[in-house]
């Protein structure tokens, strides 16, 4: 658990790129000590060829072997005057292995010279060039052991590892500390505040307040603050909207009583003698089991129980002609509205006649509302034909007006429920229940165009 939070991995972060960074500073180190130690025993051995010269080559024999043994090394060559002179010598206790000119060595020559005698398993004789103290001479030239060489290499690149290592945890800790403090501690304090608002999204008193110091965490505070108050809104909004729904419910069943006694008394209408009221009594019984069944309906969507649709061989024409029928009734005598069908005969589709004819009575209803608003000469087309809507045949129709078109509202959440109706004065529940019925019968709704021209919408049906 502790590995694999968010300041613990931070902590092995820091080490890591700690100890890397004190590896690219070891070599050079390295190969640093390595150049300062072959320096000093060229310095060395060049104070003991000095003494031997300045003896006039007095001193010999054991004098001379101590001061090659202080100097670390086997023999000195030093060039002065363009002439070469072993000046003192010792007894070599193998072959050269390798020849190192110190003499303007680059870097990397250097670097790669230390990590190569590091590499080495055993000691080796080697010979060293490099420039006279104080320019006492031409050049010098050393034969040296490297086996102390190689061990205060080694001793030295140990101690430089252990330092990286107690620099590199103390830094991560302070590090860690400073991440908790800074970081991790607002983290969680937001990750609190998120599960105690889960635990009642609704207590508005349990919205995060923002107030981190930082500003990229300051910026996901206000994130999620803005976030819990739009839920904690929509929230209550959902509480409002289902005591409305209970109280539609409620309406709904005492209107679906009236409704029953006015649709007894419309078939008694059907025995009068009057020719104009018999042509009407049939409309106005298939208006009043309409409404009647969209009573039924909403009591069931109130239970949160739409019945699902009937699907029946259905012919489109007649479908749309009784919704004609029915409009042209609603039409006003002032209004000049005409209307424009255009539906093959033949046309079939697999629909609930009743859920049908209630999404197109809403749409065709919308577009002649529209149209009267302006109070001016309009038209609504009505047209269907065969079409294919993702590889599946289909029917689709078209319902159009030359209405003033939608507000930008209605656009935005136009089957969203309560959202703004179509219409001034609307609600805004037609449309989503209508594209709710679409959906049920595997079928889609869509705004085609909306502009000043006008409004158009598309339905698409599977085929009988």
């Amino acid at each position: 658990m502790i590995s694999s939070s968010l300041s613990a991995r931070f902590l092995w972060l820091v080490i890591i790129f700690v100890m890397l960074a004190e590896v690219l500073i070891l070599v050079p180190s390295v190969a640093r000590y390595r150049e300062d130690y072959l320096l000093a025993r060229l310095e060395r051995a060049q104070i003991a060829s000095l003494a031997l010269l300045a003896s006039d080559g007095s001193i010999a024999g054991e004098l001379a072997g101590e001061l090659l043994e202080n100097a670390g090394v086997f023999n000195v060559v030093l060039r002065r005057d363009a002439a070469r002179e072993l000046v003192l010598s010792s007894p070599i206790p193998g072959q050269i292995s390798a020849t190192y000119d110190l003499r303007g060595a680059s870097v990397f020559a250097l670097m790669r010279d230390a990590l190569s005698e590091m590499r080495q398993t055993e000691p080796r004789i080697i010979r060293v060039i490099g420039d006279p103290v104080r320019e006492a001479g031409l050049l010098i030239e050393i034969t040296l052991d490297t086996s102390r060489l190689q061990e205060e290499l080694w001793d030295y690149g140990r101690r430089i590892l252990l330092i990286s290592l107690v620099i590199s945890g103390f830094t991560a800790m302070l590090l860690y500390f400073s991440i908790r403090l800074l970081v991790v501690s607002p983290m969680q304090r937001v990750i609190r505040s998120m599960k105690d608002y889960a635990e009642a999204p609704q207590d508005a008193s349990r919205i995060l307040t923002p107030n981190s110091g930082i500003h990229e965490l300051r910026e996901a505070e206000e994130a999620l603050n803005k976030m819990q108050n739009d839920l904690t809104g929509l929230l209550r909004q959902k509480d409002r909207l289902a005591q409305l729904g209970g109280s539609v419910a409620r309406i709904s069943h005492d209107l679906r009583n009236m409704l029953t006694t006015a649709s007894m008394l419309a078939d008694r209408m059907e025995m009068s003698d009057d020719p104009r009221v018999k042509r009407a009594a049939p409309k106005l019984v298939g208006s009043l089991s309409r409404a009647i069944n969209l009573c039924e309906s909403t009591l069931a969507f109130g239970k949160a129980e739409e019945p699902p649709p009937k699907l029946a061989p259905l012919r489109v024409a007649t479908i749309i002609e009784d919704v004609v029928e029915s409009e042209k009734l609603a039409v006003g005598e002032a209004a000049e509205i005409s209307f424009l069908v255009d539906s093959p005969k033949t046309l079939m589709v697999r629909a609930d006649s009743e859920q049908l004819f209630r999404v197109l009575s809403n749409l065709v209803r919308n577009a002649r509302q529209a149209i009267e608003a302006t109070k001016q000469p309009g038209v609504i087309e009505i047209l269907s034909k065969p079409a294919e809507y993702e590889g599946q045949k289909g029917v689709a129709i078209r319902i159009g007006d030359s209405g003033p078109g939608l507000p930008p509202r209605a656009r935005e959440h136009l089957f969203e429920a309560f959202q703004g109706g179509a219409r001034k004065g609307g609600i805004g529940l037609g449309l989503a229940i209508a594209a709710e019925l679409i959906r049920g019968h595997g079928g889609r709704l869509e705004l085609i165009r909306s502009d000043a021209e006008g409004t158009e919408f598309r339905i698409w049906l599977a085929a009988a």
